[in-house]
């Protein structure tokens, strides 16, 4: 049986846990349901795996986005307490199947529509399996704000030491056993109806990345990640062909047809997370800001003090309108931002919803009007889930997103 091993939280002087039935510890002894206070190194093992289950108070999701809390989770599986320099590290070590199911009810809700609980089981499969396990970061250089220098970076998956993958957005969502339980039907049927598949190109496991939101056009890989193309992840239309999608001024102040563009409240609620359904009107937003704040924002985010901004110049753009090349300028000098992730987060305390924006001023202050959630390489979410609610099955919303492709037991 494949195991995952899950970071659940770092840097913890102690860490809160309830076992919720019995477990064996690495002594050989066996420790009770309960409320514990752990902090110590420990290894924890349930005496039945279908069963027993451990909750942990406080883990943190959505860190640094703008829907970043607090909750408590429960698991399945062991649990590992490991001392590190910065404190205490709690790691689940679980079924690979198991954490599937969480994915994909962490990632939307569990009452999504059966096909795009299918489609997400397979794509989170291999996105764990594949080349996003290795792909490269970018490498980080000093900026000097009076050179003309250019900040150009991306993230890759981030490399844990003590374990494969963590919890929370950075890797993929595994928010426990309880976003699964209702219904948990549909989560653990999407799941034994597709147990083992990958998408596969060539016969080599994809790199099957994915979104909130693509905005109407998805994202090729090279926008958003290190200079080359994937052939799969190319952009694609989320709907019929609409006039004005190569211009991005036009597209984006547009609101074209296109999967994820629903006004279905009702089927927003089903398919998307408590905590999501926060954030709304994500297919084409507005956010605006002053000249001093935005220079705040960028001396905070960037490090690099530019004074009052006076101009946001897009010099390079993706085929979704996405810029991956930003020309910010302030008073004390300008700066080139890129690519995609760095100049969202340059432009918000948070992360920018994306990178495809129009940049205008109004009474003196800069209004950005964008389009879409996310990166928007790959599945869109929203879009898929849509796809599935008219009827189409798993296999045929894989092909849309990410052509040439197949699905085949791994």
């Amino acid at each position: 049986m494949t195991t995952v091993s899950v970071g659940l939280m770092e840097g913890s002087p102690a860490i809160e846990v309830e076992l919720i039935g019995t477990f064996s510890d690495a002594a050989g002894g066996r420790v009770g349901p309960g409320l514990r206070r752990l902090s110590a190194e420990t290894v924890l093992v349930p005496d039945d795996p279908a069963s027993c289950a451990f909750a942990v108070e406080g883990v943190t999701i959505g860190i640094g986005f703008h829907w970043e809390r607090k909750e408590r989770q429960t698991f399945r599986g062991a649990l590992r307490i490991l001392r590190r320099g910065a404190g205490l590290t709690a790691v689940n070590d679980v079924p690979l199947e198991e954490y599937v199911t969480s994915v994909i009810s962490s990632e939307m809700s569990a009452s999504c529509p059966p096909e795009l609980l299918k489609a997400h089981a397979v794509i989170s499969r291999s996105w764990l399996k594949g080349p996003s396990a290795t792909a490269p970061a970018s490498p980080v250089a000093p900026v000097d704000p009076g050179s003309r220098a250019e900040i150009r970076r991306w993230y890759g998956r981030e490399a844990h030491p003590d374990f494969e993958v963590c919890a929370d957005d950075h890797c993929q969502r595994y928010q426990g056993i309880a976003e699964a339980a209702s219904p948990a039907s549909a989560v653990g049927e999407a799941v034994r109806a597709t147990e083992g598949e990958m998408l596969l190109w060539g016969g080599a496991i994809c790199d099957a990345r994915f979104s909130k939101c693509c905005g109407g056009l998805t994202e090729r890989y090279g926008t958003a990640w290190d200079d080359r193309e994937i052939p799969y992840l190319t952009s694609i239309g989320d709907g019929p062909p609409q006039p004005g999608a190569d211009d991005p001024e036009t597209w984006i102040r547009s609101s074209p047809s296109a999967f994820c563009n629903t006004r279905d409240l009702e089927l927003l609620g089903r398919i998307l997370p408590g905590f999501d359904q926060e954030t709304r009107d994500f297919f084409r937003w507005r956010v605006e800001y002053g000249a001093e704040e935005l220079g705040e924002l960028v001396r905070s985010r960037l490090s690099v003090d530019l004074g009052p901004i006076v101009g946001l110049q897009p010099l390079s753009r993706g085929p979704s309108g996405r810029i991956f090349r930003l020309r910010i300028t302030g008073e004390r000098g300008d700066v080139v931002v890129g690519k995609e992730l760095e100049i969202r987060r340059a432009l918000s305390r948070s992360h920018l919803f994306s990178s495809a924006f129009v940049v205008d001023r109004e009474a003196g202050r800069f209004v950005l009007t964008g389009a879409g959630w996310g990166h928007g390489v790959g599945l869109c979410q929203i879009g898929a889930a849509v796809m599935a609610a008219e009827g189409r099955g798993y296999r045929e919303i894989l092909s849309h997103y990410y052509p040439g492709t197949v699905v085949e037991r791994g």
